[in-house]
């Protein structure tokens, strides 16, 4: 018989490690009176009394009464790892210095030590400074707890424990001695000083593993010790006592086959990597196996005692009453319910918070899910929650032992094994027509009749809100003014409304303030610290949340994952397409598993549906993708392609819709151009010259301008062609703002670029060209310029048959005409002949024009204020039609100046100019009239305006309407 299988019962049996250090705690005094303790074991004090603990099972941590206390840098903290390995004896000068500085020490590396050891003694408070302290044979340190001391002294008394037939007191132990590793033992120390130390602990933490299994068999959870022992074996397939451990809990779980063929794969291994036969032990093994030795068994089947509910937190529950409300009003009506949200939205606080509405009488099962490594666990774990006894198949016993009973299980955390959960669970929704289930994943269970309840990040508002209540926590009786207010919506904003990052940058609230804290989101996973103890949230970090998603995503999901980080504000499908060229059906494939899965969310409200990250796994993703160069350049190849559609798109019928949905893309405008700014300017140019009409209409004119000259001084020789384009659209863009000199002076460099256009330039694009450049010419040239230019594109486009573009340059000319005549019969013969032969766009520019020209001179007709009224209406009509907003802001601006000559109330006017004003300014606009760029005739008439915020377009359009 395997000794250390045990074969003893026990009283309680749970893999929740605060019900067992409850019960350890209140019913076994820590098990001193046991004889297997060690001596003194039972009167030391514990984790969380007045004690000093220095903690070197990973990164160093010093608590003094429990609380952690801030050591400072890397050097402190190797001086404390060193003393801690010496357990309270002296340690020489030099080896310290060793420790401390890798053996090159400073010139005066005892005056150094001694500060240090000042300021730790400092830092250690009143009561402990002493315990730091020297005697000539060096430095001490004298710590009432030393974690690697305890956990040596829990794994000692445990061997005993397993000896003297009381697994379960062995089980609690081992479960305490493993939980303090938190990580690499004496991580700041050189492998000079440490590596042997950290070899014979990294023995006893495997020796512990293996203990802890051989426990859980004693206990008589051999499906669990199975789960743990597959993984043992993966590890470290070498060690022999694992694979008898594993053989003997296969056959406890009645898989005699498994345990036969484990056993063969045992022998094959250590044929293979050895050249050995397995040693004795698993030989005899494997003969009780084959006779079915009865000793093998258990000499009591043992009973099982359920874990205690998940646990509600002590914190205030904020910003999910609608969730609440949605959950409550669907557990009422169905049986199986799934939360689905991604990694930190808060599903299990949300779970525990509705279980917590029933009251103690609903008495509900939880399994929680997320300690259970894989699928084959988690029938055993659901058999805990529900307190059954397993010694044969644990899905038939968990059927059994509810039957027709009114109950409800909880599973949390089942987006890790989600294929194994849903299939318990429709077998349980099948057999147990009582039975209710709530569960929580990433990704919904796919099972017949299941309700998802979705759990989004929370909006601005209550994030704030949960923000503040988090900071008052840490800051008694803060409250923020407002500059911490708007940091807050900041943090917020930047955290996408995710309560686990909220309340991990609430607790740095203790060390930074909340701007300190909003500027450095940029390092989210380095400002964002561990989860506090006793959180609901399993995982140690929020980066280590968020990779646990992406870990357990498929590859190809993963492989498109990581590469769509770099688009900025969200994407399309096409988009995404542009990653995996020629596979758009894997594309899909993909994307619909993620978004399935809550790493990415479909906003299918939007024509085309719009995909986002969140920013926590966008930045999680940029900082995984082993080839981010190659991701920007793929998001900068769809910005060019965008831009190159933009002119065609623009001046068709669907142009309004196109600019909205560019509006969208403008995050991935910026991005994609900021790239190629600095690895190809020429094509960065071109794609400035592509969006130039969309940008011009859409988006604030600085910095439509900034981008133009960024690009043109990048790219000093990029085509001609493409210059010109850039050149033409930085003169609109400045004629806007005001700067009539600005505009001439960039007609006469696009004049004298001319010659450098190559002869075979499509005709099209040589004609939009001297057209846009008429433009600037006829706004702020003098009129021999203007109708040397004009007389250039009319000639061109007769002869090349553009007959658009040659009615285009009738127009024009004909407004550089009227601009500079001033003979009234002239002026009307302008006019009337404009807008006769004005098409498209030009119709609204000729009607804005006559508009202008009957204010101007009211006395070229008796109805000039009537006739300059419609002139304006039928104008704005036409460029909203083209939704080009510079134009249709200066025709209401004029529009209000009408609307007080025909004699409407002031009022209206002066609400319209105030509205006009409001949208100009946030498109940088100063809505010049044609014949004085910038002079304030409009406003100057009309008088002083009031301020506020404007109103919409269709309530200005309506306003000059009547």
């Amino acid at each position: 018989m395997l000794s250390y299988a045990g074969t003893g019962c026990c009283l309680l049996i749970s893999s929740d490690s605060t019900l067992a250090q409850r019960w350890r705690r209140s019913n076994v005094g820590w098990l001193s009176s046991s004889p297997a303790s060690p001596p003194g074991a039972g009167d030391r004090r514990r984790y969380g009394d007045q004690v000093l603990e220095c903690r070197v099972l990973g990164p160093v941590r010093v608590l003094v009464d429990g609380t952690v206390v801030e050591v400072g840098g890397a050097l402190p903290r190797r001086l404390i790892a060193a003393l801690a390995l010496a357990d309270g004896k002296p340690v020489s000068d030099d080896r310290l210095a060793q420790a401390m500085w890798d053996d090159q020490p400073p010139a005066k590396a005892a005056a150094a030590m001694q500060a240090y050891v000042s300021r730790l003694r400092s830092a250690l408070g009143t009561t402990y400074r002493n315990r730091l302290g020297r005697t000539p044979a060096g430095y001490f340190l004298h710590a009432d707890e030393i974690d690697v001391r305890r956990c040596a002294e829990l794994i000692e008394a445990a061997r005993g424990q397993l000896a003297g037939d009381r697994p379960e007191e062995a089980r609690i132990r081992l479960t305490e001695a493993l939980e303090l590793w938190r990580g690499e033992p004496y991580a700041e120390l050189p492998d000079g000083l440490a590596e042997a130390e950290r070899g014979r602990l990294a023995e006893l933490r495997e020796v512990a593993l293996e203990d802890l299994a051989a426990a859980r068999l004693g206990t008589g959870d051999a499906a669990e010790a199975v789960v743990q022992l597959e993984q043992l074996v993966r590890e470290q397939p070498l060690r022999e006592r694992r694979w008898a451990l594993l053989v003997l809990g296969l056959y406890r779980c009645d898989r005699q086959g498994d345990a036969l063929a484990t056993l063969r794969r045992v022998r094959e291994l250590l044929a293979d990597q050895l050249g050995v036969d397995p040693g004795s032990e698993l030989q005899e093994l494997e003969r009780q196996v084959l006779v079915q030795d009865p000793r093998l068994r258990l000499a009591a089947p043992m009973r099982v005692a359920r874990p205690v509910p998940i646990r509600r937190p002590l914190t205030t529950f904020l910003g999910r009453s609608a969730e609440l409300s949605l959950l409550t009003a669907r557990m009422d009506r169905h049986r199986l319910v799934n939360l689905v949200g991604p990694a930190g939205v808060g599903k299990t606080r949300l779970l525990v918070e509705y279980l917590a509405t029933l009251g103690p009488a609903a008495d509900p099962w939880a399994a929680r899910l997320a300690d259970v490594p894989d699928g084959s666990g988690v029938a055993a774990a659901v058999a805990d929650a529900v307190g059954v006894v397993v010694s044969g198949d644990p899905v038939v016993a968990i059927v059994d032992g509810i039957g027709t009973a009114s109950a409800l299980l909880v599973l949390d955390n089942c987006e890790h094994v989600v294929a194994a959960a849903a299939e318990l669970v429709d077998r349980l929704t099948q057999s147990c027509p009582g039975l209710r289930i709530l569960a929580t994943s990433r990704e919904p269970l796919g099972v017949d009749g299941e309700i998802t309840v979705p759990v989004q990040p929370l909006s601005p508002a209550p994030a704030v809100e949960l923000l503040a209540d988090r900071v008052r926590a840490v800051r008694p009786g803060w409250e923020p003014n407002p500059s911490e207010l708007i940091a807050a919506q900041r943090i917020a904003t930047a955290l996408d409304g995710l309560p686990l990052a909220i309340e991990l940058a609430a607790a740095r609230a203790r060390v930074l303030g909340l701007g300190e804290i909003a500027d450095r989101l940029d390092d989210r996973f380095a400002v964002l610290g561990p989860v506090p103890r006793g959180s609901l949230a399993w995982h140690g970090t929020l980066e280590a949340a968020i990779g646990w998603s992406v870990d357990l995503l498929d590859p190809p999901d993963r492989e498109l994952l990581l590469k769509l980080w770099a688009f900025e504000g969200g994407f399309t499908l096409e988009a995404a397409e542009t990653i995996w060229p020629g596979r758009e059906t894997a594309v899909l494939e993909s994307l619909s598993a993620l978004v399935t899965r809550s790493v990415v969310v479909a906003d299918t409200s939007l024509e085309p549906t719009r995909y986002v990250l969140l920013e926590s796994i966008r930045a999680y993703c940029r900082t995984i993708d082993p080839d981010p160069a190659e991701t920007r350049l793929v998001q900068a190849r769809w910005v060019r392609l965008l831009a190159s559609r933009c002119v065609d798109s623009i001046r068709s019928t669907q142009a309004g819709a196109y600019l909205r949905m560019m509006s969208r893309e403008l995050p991935n405008l910026r991005a994609g151009f900021a790239h190629d700014l600095t690895t190809d300017a020429d094509a960065a140019v071109l794609t400035a010259v592509s969006l130039g009409v969309y940008l011009y209409r859409g988006v604030h004119h600085g910095e439509v301008i900034r981008m133009l000259r960024s690009a043109l001084d990048a790219a000093p020789d990029a085509p001609a062609l493409d210059r010109i384009r850039a050149l033409n659209v930085l003169t609109a863009l400045t004629y806007f703002s005001g700067d009539l000199a600005g505009t001439a002076a960039l007609v006469e460099a696009v004049i004298g670029l001319l010659p450098q256009i190559p002869v075979d330039v499509l005709p099209r694009d040589y004609a939009e060209v001297l057209y846009f450049l008429a433009l600037g010419a006829t706004l702020s040239a003098p009129l021999a310029v203007s109708l040397q230019v004009t007389g250039q594109l009319i000639e061109y486009s007769e002869r090349l048959r553009l007959p658009t573009m040659s009615a285009a340059g009738l127009t024009v000319r004909t407004v550089g005409l009227l601009r500079h005549a001033t003979d009234p019969a002239e002026m009307l013969d302008y006019a009337d002949a404009l807008l006769e032969q004005s098409r498209g766009w030009n119709k609204g520019w000729a009607n804005q024009v006559v508009g202008e020209l009957y204010l101007r001179h009211p006395s070229l007709r008796p109805d000039s204020a009537e006739r300059a009224l419609a002139a304006l209406r039928t104008g704005l009509a036409r460029f909203l039609q083209h939704e080009d907003y510079p134009y249709a802001l200066n025709t209401l601006r004029i529009g209000a100046l009408a609307l007080v000559r025909v004699g409407r109330p002031l009022e209206e006017a002066v609400a319209l100019l105030a509205a006009v004003r409001a949208h100009s300014e946030r498109l940088g606009l100063k809505t010049p009239g044609l014949y004085i760029v910038g002079e304030p005739w409009v406003e100057q008439e009309i008088g002083p305006l009031g301020s506020g915020e404007p109103v919409s377009w269709s309530a200005m359009v309506a306003m000059l309407s009547g």
